[in-house]
């Protein structure tokens, strides 16, 4: 009796494994045949059904795919220095345009500072 009740139960995990296995597996990996037919067979024969779904449906798992390891240091992150290349070549051409800026001021200056005094002087030869 208690064989039985212990039989029973355990058919009745595998067919629930199985089945909620088929289901939550995206139709696309199933293999042999299609999900709906996975499902089919699981009601029809739950014990059989439950079996050959995990030795022939189910998907192969993948090769195990290695998990992004952070860096240990800045230095080891190639994202950061990468960015730390792109903001040296930005401080530097800010630099160069501030430098190149300056200079075109003081040249302006050193422009408007020499005509300015000789417009002044006609402006005040002008008016005396």
């Amino acid at each position: 009796m208690l064989l039985r009740v212990a039989l029973a139960v355990a058919v009745l995990v595998i067919f629930v494994y199985g089945l909620v296995d088929v289901i939550r597996t995206d139709g696309r990996l199933t293999r042999g045949i299609s999900k709906p037919a996975w499902i089919v067979v699981m009601i029809i024969l739950p014990v059989l059904g439950a079996i050959l779904w995990l030795l022939i449906g189910r998907p192969r798992p993948a090769a195990p795919q290695q998990a992004y390891r952070h860096p240990t240091a800045p230095d080891d992150d190639p994202e950061f220095l990468r960015n730390l290349e792109v903001r040296r070549r930005n401080e530097a051409e800010a630099a160069r345009l501030k430098k190149l800026k300056d200079e075109l001021d003081a040249k302006a200056k050193d422009v408007d500072g020499g005509k300015g005094k000789h417009e002044n002087d006609h402006d005040t030869d002008g008016l005396k």
